[in-house]
């Protein structure tokens, strides 16, 4: 009975892991992006968005980063024909941790007063990136 009553305990903790360990994979990453400018004060910060068929590679870094800040680039030179402009693209699997660094960067930029911080059209959207 012990032997049994052993046995049921083990399936079950093992079910349970297992269920829990599912749950934590990601199927995308959150991306956000900002772009600024040593000539003038604008700052641009885009919507977080979900691009679900992106995954992190073995160093938890976004592949083709280059190409996400370049789409950035290019929509605001031809939108806002903002020439000149430096992006950075922000990432993370977890959204929450993405909108708490989010907030704490415009937080930096709004409080000295000499920045003007605009928000990127929602129709701005990022594509998932060529790997080459």
């Amino acid at each position: 009975m012990k032997k049994f009553k052993l046995a049921i305990f083990v399936l079950l903790a093992l079910v349970t892991s297992s269920a829990f360990a599912q749950k934590k994979k990601s199927n995308g990453v959150y991306i956000a992006g900002v772009s600024a400018s040593f000539k003038d004060s604008l700052v641009y910060f885009t919507d977080i968005q979900m691009v679900d068929s992106v995954k992190l590679d073995k160093d938890k870094l976004l592949p083709e980063r280059q190409q996400y800040s370049y789409q950035l680039k290019t929509y605001l030179e031809n939108k806002y024909s903002s020439a000149n402009r430096t992006c950075f693209i922000y990432f993370e699997t977890n959204k929450e941790k993405l909108e708490k660094s989010m907030k704490k960067m415009k937080d930096k930029y709004q409080k000295g007063g000499k920045s003007i911080v605009r928000q990127v059209d929602s129709e701005f959207k990022f594509t998932k990136a060529e790997t080459y």
